[in-house]
């Protein structure tokens, strides 16, 4: 049995849209997904009937919203297989949750301290750690990419020591769709005591994420990754470990007792989620995990598996065209440059056409400067998007690049 599509579709209002008399063809779901009706309606709802700051009001509207954001967190808990739901704290987003870690690794840092990142992150998940070594005088290293855009995992097993401290790495990265072996990453790690955060960004709707199996001590993502709104997003952590982590913000809610001299903290989760929360967004996050999380995963898997093939296989019919990144293992994006013509000229020329593409160095200058580019052309996969749509992108490419010859 395969996913409806076609269904699907109807579900996401945007996806009726048309561009300059074309129908929309979005591709661009590596930077944001779409919102079904459903979130979208789940949010209006917090807004139109019980909008209540959270967890202090004595009325209705306080009483309703509390308990359907600490629900959310409860989906959010069950989705990722966290063993508890102190655990998820919520944020704006990944790189929100990446510098909470890094904030409080600066503190715990010594020189003599290594921090492990990879070449192929996001600036999120690479300039954090810089600027926590260089607090700390710490070592920041990183693990090669190799030319198919796989890590060089020979390398990273030598790079980890007895003074490696942390590791940070991509679940799969924003560039390339390259899916890291996060698992075995971690594994490595851990044969040295290592703490181990994965960026989840792209990770979180491109299949299971048990942070249990993986065994990470972080797992950051970002809602709109993941059909929900902006400005939200979750850090799970190890109870043990974020129990006792140095404070990101202080302020409301993270408090147990305040004197004019002194504070104290209070419990998880809530130590960490200084100030008002974004709580419509938090409900919708639940709403979206919940809309995502009722299809089958393996045929959601199968079905981006499909999209990738045919744009390979496209891919290397077109002439003039450069993939970048062949990893083995590959999901939800897909980059390449062409023969003539800046990636800007040709996400605009699409854009005409009515196709919605990224351009540019994704965040991800040091990747890029690997492969000897200064940017690609980037087209990512969801859920709601069709071969005949991969189809129509190579059909239009293939007029850009007629027009920039």
């Amino acid at each position: 049995m395969s996913l409806d599509v076609a269904a699907i579709r109807e579900q996401f209002p945007i996806l009726k849209r048309e561009i300059d008399g074309n129908p929309l063809v979005y591709l661009d779901n590596a930077a944001t997904t779409q919102k079904p009706q459903c979130v979208i309606d789940a949010l209006v709802e917090y807004y139109s009937l019980y909008n209540s700051n959270v967890h202090r009001g004595a009325h209705r509207l306080a009483d309703e919203a509390t308990r359907k954001f600490e629900h959310a967190r409860d989906i959010v808990k069950d989705f990722i297989n966290a063993p508890k739901r102190e655990e998820v704290i919520w944020t704006s987003g990944t790189t929100e949750g990446i510098n909470m870690i890094a904030n409080g690794l600066s503190k715990l840092l010594k020189s003599t301290d290594e921090v492990i990142v990879t070449g192929m992150e996001h600036h999120a998940n690479i300039v954090t750690w810089q600027q926590a070594c260089k607090v700390a005088g710490a070592t920041l290293r990183t693990v090669p990419v190799t030319d198919k855009g796989e890590l060089d995992l020979d390398a990273y097993v030598s790079l980890l020591n007895e003074n490696t401290k942390l590791v940070a790495f991509p679940h799969v990265s924003n560039s390339l769709g390259t899916v890291n072996p996060i698992a075995w990453l971690t594994e490595q790690a851990k044969k040295f005591d290592a703490w181990v955060l994965v960026d989840g960004a792209q990770g979180i709707a491109h299949g299971d994420v048990d942070v249990q199996a993986i065994g990470c001590d972080f797992y950051a993502f970002s809602g709109h990754k993941i059909y929900a709104p902006m400005g939200v997003g979750v850090l799970w952590g190890k109870e043990a470990l974020l129990a006792e982590w140095p404070v990101w913000q202080t302020g409301g809610e993270m408090i147990a007792t305040v004197t004019l001299q002194d504070a104290t903290w209070n419990v998880l989760p809530y130590r960490l989620e200084a100030g008002t929360p974004n709580v419509g967004d938090a409900i919708a996050l639940g709403e979206a995990i919940r809309w995502f999380d009722a299809f089958d995963h393996a045929e959601v898997a199968a079905h981006e598996q499909a999209l990738m093939s045919r744009a390979t296989e496209l891919a290397k019919e077109f002439d003039g065209l450069r993939m970048i990144g062949e990893a083995e293992q590959k999901v939800g994006a897909f980059s390449f440059v062409l023969d003539q013509g800046h990636p800007a000229d040709i996400g605009f020329l699409l854009d005409r056409q009515g196709i919605a593409i990224r351009t540019g160095d994704h965040c991800a200058q040091p990747l890029m400067a690997r492969f000897g580019v200064p940017g690609t052309a980037r087209m990512s996969f969801s859920i709601y998007n069709t071969i005949e749509e991969v189809e129509l992108f190579f059909k239009a490419l293939k007029k850009v690049h007629m027009m920039l010859a």
